[in-house]
C-alpha cells in the first residue's frame, strides 16, 4: 500500500497542537458588571465587491434582483461542472490583508467544510479553514489604545438565500447569493466591552471601504457578524465561550453581547455552569436564544477540495499590490485635519464615503473624499467643506439621495464657489442656484443659470433696486418696522430676511441692513 504525506492534514495538526499566544491587557472595570471580565472575539463575514462570484462567471447579485437569475451551473452544483478562481477576488482580499498588517502566504489552499442545508447546493462549501489566504496582523480601533488582534484571513463562498413562507409553509431557495465571494476576517479575543466590539466593526468597515474590498453594509448582508463571548471574574482563566450568530447591526450586537454577559453572570452566580452552545439573537425581546449545543454541532468534514490546486502569490505580485493601495482611514483623517477641516467635518466627509460609494473590482476615487481633494485646490479646504457638508450634502440627504447619485460635478460646484467668494452672487443665491442644478439635473455652467435666473447679485452702486425692496419689505413687515423704530434692533433680522426673499437673494444683506437702518431713523 502506497502511503503518501499530506500536507493539509500536518497544518491541521499544527493548528491543533500549536500553543496559542495569550493576550492579556489590564483589567477594564465595569460598573455593568462589577468583578467580572467580558471576552469578546468576533468572526466577520465580508462580501467581496467584485462583479464576478469567487469561482464562476455569474454577476454578483444586487438587492432588489429576480430571484435564481445571477446563477451558474457551477453555483447550483450540477455534476461536472468545475471552479475557475476570480483573480480579483484574491486581489481584493491580499488588499484586506496588507490594510490589516496581515501576512500574506505565499501558498494557501482551499478546503471542502461538508454540511447538509437547503441553501448550499453542493453539500459542502469551499473555504481556507486550515490554509488561509493570511494570518496574524491587528486593527487599532479609534478609541482608546487599543488593538484587536487579526487571528486569519480566508477566501469562502456565500451560500444561498432561505426564505420561509409563512402562508404557504414553504422554504423558497434564492441562489442569486451562492458562490459570491466572501472575506471571513477573525479576529482575537482582545475585545473587552459592547463598545469596544461596535468600534471593532465600525473601523473594519471602513477599512474594507476605503480598500475596496468591500461596502461593509450590514442592513443588505454583505457584512456580517458572528461574535464570541465570555467571562470571568477577574485573574482567573477564561470562561466558557458562547457564540451569537449572524448579526447584521451594530446596536443590535451591542445589545446582544450586553443580553449575553448578563445571562453569563446569572448562570455563574446561581451555581450553574455555562454550556458551549451556538445562539441566535431575539431583536424585539433584545435577548439570545439557543441554536445548538456544541454536542450537537455538525462535524464538517474539512478535506482538500481537489478540483482547485493550491493558490500561489508571489513576492512581486504581493508588492505590487502594496505599492497601489490607497491611504488608509488613520491617514486621511489626519491629512484632513493638517488641512484645517474640524473633527465634526472629517467624520461627516468620511462617513459619506460608506458601503454606497464603494466600486466594483477594487475600483477607487468616486468618493466624497476624492471629490473635496479636488474641489479644494487653489481654494480654501474650509470653505470648500462647509459647501459641501451643509449645502451639497444636506441637500441629496434631504432628498433621500446618496452621494453616489451626486449630479453636481466638481467644476460646477468650483465654478459656484467662485462666484459667490469673488460677489458676483450672495450665498443665498449661490444656495438656489444648487438646489436648482441638482432638482434638475443641469450641466449648464453655474454664471451662465446665474444670468437666466437672474440670481445675479446686486452691485452696491444699486441702491435703488436694494431701497426699493427695503421700502417693500418695511409696508410687508409695518409692526417689526415700528418695533425697530421704537429701538428694537433684534426684529431688524426679520425685515432684513424678507429682503433677501424679494431679492430672490441677489440683494447683499450687510448693505441691506444698512439701508434699513438708515430709512428707519428717519
Amino acid at each position: 500500500m502506497l502511503v503518501r504525506r499530506c500536507p493539509w492534514r500536518s497544518i491541521q495538526l499544527h493548528q491543533l497542537w500549536c500553543p496559542r499566544q495569550i493576550h492579556t491587557r489590564e483589567a477594564i472595570h465595569d460598573k455593568r458588571w462589577p468583578g467580572w471580565q467580558v471576552i469578546i472575539g468576533i468572526e466577520v463575514h465580508a462580501q467581496i465587491k467584485s462583479r464576478r462570484k469567487l469561482f464562476s462567471e455569474s454577476s454578483t447579485s444586487r438587492p432588489g434582483e429576480i430571484p435564481n437569475t445571477t446563477v451558474s451551473t457551477f453555483d447550483s452544483a450540477f455534476p461536472g461542472t468545475l471552479p475557475t478562481l476570480n483573480p480579483k477576488c484574491v486581489e481584493l482580499a491580499v488588499r484586506t490583508a496588507l490594510a490589516l498588517n496581515s501576512k500574506v502566504h505565499h501558498q494557501s489552499a482551499f478546503d471542502r467544510k461538508h454540511y447538509f442545508y437547503s441553501d448550499l447546493p453542493a453539500g459542502y462549501q469551499i473555504t481556507q479553514r486550515y490554509s488561509p489566504l493570511a494570518s496574524g496582523g491587528y486593527l487599532k480601533l479609534s478609541k482608546g489604545d487599543v488593538s484587536v488582534g487579526i487571528q486569519q484571513i480566508q477566501l469562502e463562498q456565500d451560500t444561498a438565500k432561505s426564505t420561509f413562507d409563512g402562508l404557504r409553509r414553504t422554504s423558497l431557495i434564492d441562489l442569486n447569493r451562492a458562490g459570491s465571494g466572501l472575506m471571513e476576517i477573525v479576529s482575537e479575543p482582545h475585545m473587552r466591552s459592547p463598545e469596544e466590539a461596535a468600534d471593532y466593526v465600525r473601523t473594519l468597515q471602513a477599512v474594507l471601504r476605503c480598500v475596496g474590498s468591500s461596502d461593509g453594509n450590514m442592513e443588505q448582508g454583505s457584512f456580517r457578524c458572528d461574535v464570541n463571548v465570555s467571562i470571568n471574574k477577574h485573574g482567573q482563566p477564561h470562561g466558557t465561550r458562547c457564540e451569537i450568530k449572524n448579526l447584521n447591526s451594530v446596536k443590535f450586537m451591542t445589545v446582544a453581547i450586553t443580553s449575553e454577559v448578563f445571562r453569563h453572570i446569572e448562570l455563574l452566580e446561581s451555581g450553574c455552569s455555562v454550556s458551549q452552545d451556538t445562539r441566535g439573537f431575539d431583536e424585539n425581546k433584545a435577548e439570545t436564544f439557543k441554536l445548538r449545543s456544541k454536542a450537537d454541532s455538525p462535524d464538517y468534514r474539512y478535506m482538500p477540495d481537489p478540483n482547485i490546486p493550491p493558490l500561489l502569490l508571489s513576492e512581486e505580485y504581493i508588492e505590487t499590490i502594496r505599492k497601489t493601495m490607497p491611504d488608509l482611514p488613520d491617514t486621511t483623517r489626519v491629512r484632513l485635519r493638517n488641512l484645517g477641516l474640524s473633527e465634526r467635518d472629517t467624520d461627516v466627509l468620511m462617513a459619506v464615503d460608506s458601503g454606497h460609494e464603494v466600486g466594483f473590482d477594487g475600483e477607487l476615487g468616486k468618493g466624497a473624499v476624492t471629490y473635496f481633494d479636488s474641489l479644494a485646490q487653489h481654494r480654501d479646504p474650509r470653505v470648500v467643506v462647509n459647501w459641501m457638508t451643509h449645502e451639497l450634502i444636506g441637500q441629496l440627504t434631504a432628498r433621500k439621495e446618496t452621494f453616489s447619485d451626486n449630479p453636481v460635478s466638481v467644476e460646477q460646484l468650483g465654478e459656484l464657489i467662485d462666484l459667490v467668494q469673488d460677489g458676483k452672487i450672495t450665498g443665498t443665491s449661490g444656495k438656489l442656484l444648487l438646489k436648482h442644478i441638482i432638482t434638475n439635473r443641469s450641466s449648464s455652467a453655474p454664471s451662465v443659470l446665474a444670468r437666466e435666473l437672474s440670481l445675479e447679485a446686486v452691485s452696491e452702486d444699486d441702491n435703488a433696486s436694494t431701497r426699493a425692496w427695503c421700502a417693500e419689505a418695511i409696508e410687508a413687515l409695518p409692526e417689526e418696522a415700528e418695533a425697530v423704530r421704537q429701538g428694537n434692533p433684534r426684529v431688524l433680522n426679520k425685515l432684513v430676511g424678507k429682503v433677501m426673499q424679494l431679492s430672490r437673494g441677489r440683494a447683499d444683506a450687510q448693505n441691506a441692513r444698512a439701508v434699513l437702518e438708515d430709512v428707519l431713523r428717519r
